[in-house]
């Protein structure tokens, strides 16, 4: 497990065995966007041992390319919370968030992110750049990489390799 911008404030870092438990809900999420036809990518976002906001990702489907299963998820928890500002949530996804949610997840003050899949082309989490090292921007979230990556990244191999092989 790979976790960086850790600060000195007491908090409870997930076990291995807590944050793949909610991992599995995010997949799950990214199932049932596999299903729909989108990219299998999920996200929940956890309070208090808690699912506050979930998110799969619809951007085909909504003809949004600002559906990402994080930006759902983000907007989930924060209508039900009722705070735009989630400084005490953790946001789980199952792949490494692109800039523009990079971006939402610390606008919104996420404490945590945990992903599962890095993503070497568009990953904004020390793939291609890293949002959340940049020690100018105002917050940082901290960071746990390559949680279930293999299923995570299964999940979205074989999806793109089942896309290489229809028919056109």
């Amino acid at each position: 497990m790979n976790v960086r911008n850790e600060t000195t404030a007491p908090y409870h870092v997930p076990t291995g065995a807590e944050a793949e438990h909610w991992m599995r809900e995010a997949i799950e999420l990214a199932r049932a966007a596999q299903a729909r036809g989108e990219v299998p990518v999920g996200a929940v976002v956890v309070r208090e041992g808690a699912i506050m906001g979930r998110g799969g990702n619809a951007p085909i489907a909504a003809n949004d390319p600002t559906a990402h299963a994080e930006i759902a998820a983000l907007r989930d928890a924060a209508s039900r919370l009722g705070n735009y500002r989630l400084p005490d949530c953790d946001l789980y996804v199952t792949l490494e968030p692109c800039a523009m949610c990079a971006g939402a997840i610390m606008h919104a003050r996420v404490r945590r992110l945990v992903f599962g899949a890095r993503d070497p082309k568009t990953g904004a989490c020390g793939s291609i750049v890293d949002l959340f090292g940049e020690t100018r921007l105002n917050h940082h979230t901290r960071v746990t990489a390559d949680i279930l990556a293999s299923e995570c990244g299964a999940l979205l191999s074989a999806f793109f390799a089942s896309r290489r092989n229809l028919p056109e």
